[in-house]
């Protein structure tokens, strides 16, 4: 059978993005507030920044606070780029991809489109996987010989998020999302004051901060780091929110980013350089699996991950989930609550959620999928993307002096963090392999 030419696969994208224009000449009714919440939790995840400690430990000191303040800013910055680009040609783009299409035609919608399913689909695997551990943590604490494992946890949270999933859109989110907001505040204080409770209690004498293993183990594991860090700030969702914020959605989108953002260092640099000073070299790829008193803090903080958790993921199913909700829509039934589409979304939402299951009970190795995910997945949505497509279309003034300082700083952080994604990938390649060869498949982690 011969494949449509490329001609007719893109005049299908542009009959699907004005298909979507169509669906949803809705105005935006989010407040930045609403907005600022959905960006936090879309970053500010347990899941993205409790592997952070672990990342500093890859990299040392020097290398680590420089790796983790660079990219803190880089994202922050990328950020406001993308949101400046919200109808940069007077159309509006309800997806991130749709905003590809506009600036980069038929290459930019796929290169967009499949990123984004990469970065949504090993997010919510990690996450699954952290999700499942916290759990797991709460259920042991109260019942230290009880059978339950991992896996059963992941189920267990598999099916709570089809039921999420079952919410219509993003703006439906926005109350589950305030409380993961909150759960992440909750989060961050508690785990950054256990975290130095703890290493208080440790001799600081037998604390080590110095990389251990070959030139080539350092390299790799410096590899796998920067893919964990790039995965810490990963939002690949920010057009999707940016089109549920109502006028001026440009300054509504500023005020969003930078209120979240505040969280976001907060919580990110603190338990980040705490984490690593408590426990050096030994601290664990998951913050929370190096703590150990007081046991009910340790508890609290486990809930705070795993409620946070349910919020983030499900903003990464929307992409998915949108993707065949355009296509299974039919002109018959295009109100969403008819049977016919409820039925349609049962189906694929669960289809979605029996696969990341799946996957996350079969090989739960956290800090691995973090890693493949944040060099292949976020790095190029959240650092690369944003700086090409303004230097294409940006509207500051190319022979203003704020724009010529911006088009070098443009390149730059495209050059470098396309460095980042393939020397990440690189190192996360290389701990699946390892960690494939000495776990068996649903090991109880």
């Amino acid at each position: 059978m011969e494949s449509p030419p490329t001609w007719e696969i893109g005049r299908g994208v542009e009959e699907e993005e004005k298909g979507a224009c169509d669906e949803e000449l809705v105005v935006g009714k989010g407040t930045w507030k609403h907005a600022a919440f959905h960006v936090a939790t879309t970053i500010a995840t347990p899941a993205a920044y409790a592997p952070l400690p672990f990342a500093l430990a890859s990299l040392g000191w020097p290398l680590g606070v420089t790796c983790l303040v660079s990219a803190t800013l880089a994202t922050w910055y990328s950020s406001f780029l993308i949101a400046s680009l919200w109808k940069w040609n007077g159309e509006k783009h309800l997806t991130y991809r749709h905003l590809a299409h506009s600036i980069f035609g038929f290459w930019g919608y796929w290169s967009i489109a499949i990123f984004q399913q990469i970065a949504s689909l090993g997010n919510n695997i990690a996450i699954h996987i952290a999700a499942g551990s916290s759990l797991k943590a709460v259920y042991k604490h109260y019942h230290e010989d009880g059978k339950l494992t991992l896996q059963h946890f992941i189920i267990f949270f598999g099916i709570f998020e089809l039921l999420l999933s079952q919410l219509p859109d993003i703006h439906s989110l926005r109350w589950v999302n305030a409380l993961c907001t909150f759960s992440t505040i909750g989060f961050a204080g508690t785990t950054i004051g256990v975290t130095i409770y703890n290493g208080k209690k440790i001799d600081r004498t037998s604390v080590n901060y110095s990389v251990h293993g070959s030139s080539a183990s350092k390299a790799f594991t410096a590899f796998n780091a920067l893919g964990t860090i790039a995965f810490s700030f990963g939002d690949a969702m920010l057009p999707e929110i940016q089109n549920t914020v109502r006028e001026p959605a440009k300054k509504n989108m500023y005020k969003s980013i930078s209120a979240a953002y505040s969280v976001i260092v907060l919580s990110y640099w603190q338990l980040a350089f705490t984490g690593y000073w408590a426990f050096g070299s030994e601290v664990q790829p998951y913050i929370l699996a190096s703590l150990s008193i007081p046991e009910w803090t340790v508890v609290m903080a486990n809930l705070f991950s795993a409620i946070q958790i349910s919020g983030c993921f499900q903003i990464y199913c929307r992409p998915t989930y949108a993707y065949f909700e355009e296509r299974m829509k039919t002109n018959k039934s295009n109100n969403y609550f008819s049977l016919r589409n409820q039925l349609a979304r049962l189906s694929f939402t669960s289809i979605y959620m029996v696969l990341v299951t799946l996957i996350a009970a079969a090989v739960p190795f956290f800090g691995d999928f973090v890693s493949i995910c944040g060099a292949i997945g976020f790095t190029p949505l959240d650092f690369v993307f944003p700086a090409l497509a303004y230097l294409k279309v940006g509207s500051m003034g190319k022979n203003s002096k704020l724009g010529l300082l911006m088009r070098p700083l443009n390149i730059l952080i495209a050059t470098c963090f396309s460095i980042v994604a393939i020397l990440g990938c690189i190192g996360a390649v290389r701990f699946i392999v390892r960690d494939i060869n000495n776990y068996k498949f649903f090991h109880d982690m």
